[in-house]
């Protein structure tokens, strides 16, 4: 089942970046939240404006199409966003959550 706020990120993305895959896990269960949480998320998108853009460029315009989210209710957030060429149609597994001790 979808969230707000993860709706808020697919649907922002989507008008932003027009992406030809798209996908947003909330991992949020993977970590120390109350159930039902949308704090921890995962991005994996692929769109045509992404080529030619180093990571850090990719990540930024990410960030900046979720400002508000990125302000509010979402702690952490993977991206992995590719051109198309670049796509291997799988994004990598999120570590297992090692909690505020690094343990």
């Amino acid at each position: 089942m979808t969230g707000p706020v993860q709706q808020s990120i697919e649907d922002k993305l989507t008008d932003a970046l027009h992406p030809t895959y798209l996908q947003v896990d909330n991992e949020s269960h993977m970590h120390n939240v109350p159930p039902g949480s949308e704090s921890h998320f995962k991005v994996t998108l692929v769109a045509d404006m992404l080529k030619g853009l180093p990571p850090v460029r990719r990540h930024q315009t990410v960030y900046e199409a979720l400002k508000k989210e990125m302000a509010g209710p979402v702690h952490a957030l993977a991206i992995h966003a590719y051109a198309p060429d670049e796509w291997q149609g799988q994004a990598p597994d999120s570590p297992a959550c090692r909690g505020g001790s690094g343990q």
